[in-house]
């Protein structure tokens, strides 16, 4: 009878390597879809999260010169997915994926980078316009940030050319597209920077796709125009084209064109806007000269009211017209007693004893002391009487006294 084989016997790191072995030749190169939980980045830049469905999860990690190369930001409960394989952490005996690559589901990457450096750039106040720099009516000196050889830097050109030959124009050659785009950018708008003399900044390409503008939705770029003490004009492919260089600059043309045209007026233009400052600027002295007119002529007229020879002159008018008023209140008044007193003489007259006389009455006076006698009783006979009549008198003596009859 056969002697039986002692079993083997496992160390436990015997038995966690021979399954990382038989884990990472069976399970590389696999793609795993699942939703990021627990999602951590390292300060060594590694990161660490977990892939979840409805029943199960599994640990995964992503090592830093892996994730370098991502375009947007991993956060908890984005559909991702992976690509790695499957190995086991020995120290603690787990199994997790080791991913290589990673992207959204149902959203590429590069849109979802954009979105969230949009809202993250948004949320800093870049894109506010408070902080937006005015573009120069008429530059002097243009610096112009493009591929020198591309048909973006043409165009610019030929509109400059065409409406205001005599503007500078300073070409800083980039690359416009691939890995090297956004550092020669960045570089390019520090240099300028640094430079200075320029009065406008114009970054610029052609037409593409996300990926060929990739390089103007970098965050680094995005900061160097925010950081430009020079206005920018982004003007980055076409008019449906909007990369997040657009948004941060000074302001956004729709194409390299567009973004001359908006740079500097043409010179019939200016002639016209100069011509209508010109009407505005004559407008507003003559209603200002008019205005100060009014205003001195008001100040000659305080001022000569308290000069005391005006105020003399002023009081002797007062008082001319004064006299001239009690003159003619005197005159209405004389006039009025002079009515009255003619009135009232008339009056007198009319009970007048002289007009009774002259109607052939006479007054009989008893004499010597010219009693009026009123009654034949009053005088005896030989009593001297004297009578007035309406003209003249006559004296006589009483011969004879009749009592009145009846």
């Amino acid at each position: 009878m056969a002697a039986l084989q002692p079993p083997k016997i496992y160390t436990v790191s015997d038995l966690t390597a021979e399954l990382r072995a038989l884990l990472e030749d069976s399970f590389s190169g696999i793609w795993v879809e699942g939703e990021l939980s627990n999602f951590h980045q390292h300060s060594s830049g590694h990161m660490y999260f977990s892939l979840k469905d409805e029943e199960s999860q599994v640990r995964a990690v992503m090592f830093r010169m892996q994730n370098r190369q991502l375009k947007f930001q991993p956060k908890d409960g984005l559909a991702v997915l992976v690509y790695g394989e499957l190995s086991v952490y020995e120290r603690r005996g787990e199994y997790q994926l080791v991913a290589e690559y990673m992207e959204p589901k149902g959203l590429g990457a590069l849109q979802l980078a954009f979105e969230q450096l949009k809202e993250k750039l948004r949320a800093e106040g870049l894109f506010d316009d408070a902080r937006k720099r005015p573009i120069p009516l008429l530059p002097r000196r243009i610096g112009v940030i493009t591929s020198p050889t591309g048909a973006a830097i043409r165009d610019i050109l030929h509109v400059l050319r065409r409406r205001f030959a005599g503007v500078d124009v300073l070409i800083y050659p980039v690359t416009v597209q691939g890995d090297q785009a956004a550092p020669e950018i960045v570089e390019a708008l520090g240099e300028l920077n640094r430079r200075g003399g320029l009065d406008v900044v114009i970054v610029a390409r052609g037409g593409g796709s996300i990926e060929d503008l990739q390089a103007f939705n970098e965050e680094t770029v995005a900061r160097a125009i925010a950081a430009s003490r020079i206005p920018v004009i982004s003007a980055v492919g076409h008019e449906v084209d909007y990369t997040i260089a657009d948004f941060v600059a000074d302001l956004r043309a729709p194409t390299p064109s567009a973004a001359a045209e908006l740079v500097i007026a043409r010179q019939d233009e200016l002639a016209q806007r100069l011509d209508d400052l010109h009407a505005r600027m004559t407008g507003v002295i003559r209603s200002r000269l008019h205005g100060l007119r009014m205003r001195m002529s008001g100040l000659d007229r305080h001022v000569r009211l308290l000069s005391p020879v005006e105020r003399v002159r002023i009081q002797r008018r007062r008082l001319t017209e004064l006299l001239k008023g009690l003159t003619g209140w005197t005159d209405r008044r004389l006039t009025a007693f002079h009515s009255e007193l003619k009135a009232t003489v008339g009056k007198l007259d009319s009970l007048s004893p002289l007009a009774i006389l002259s109607r052939g009455y006479s007054i009989c006076l008893r004499l010597p002391g010219q009693e009026i006698v009123k009654n034949s009783s009053a005088v005896t006979a030989g009593d001297l009487v004297e009578v007035r009549l309406h003209h003249g008198r006559l004296r006589c003596d009483v011969r004879e006294v009749r009592a009145p009859e009846g």
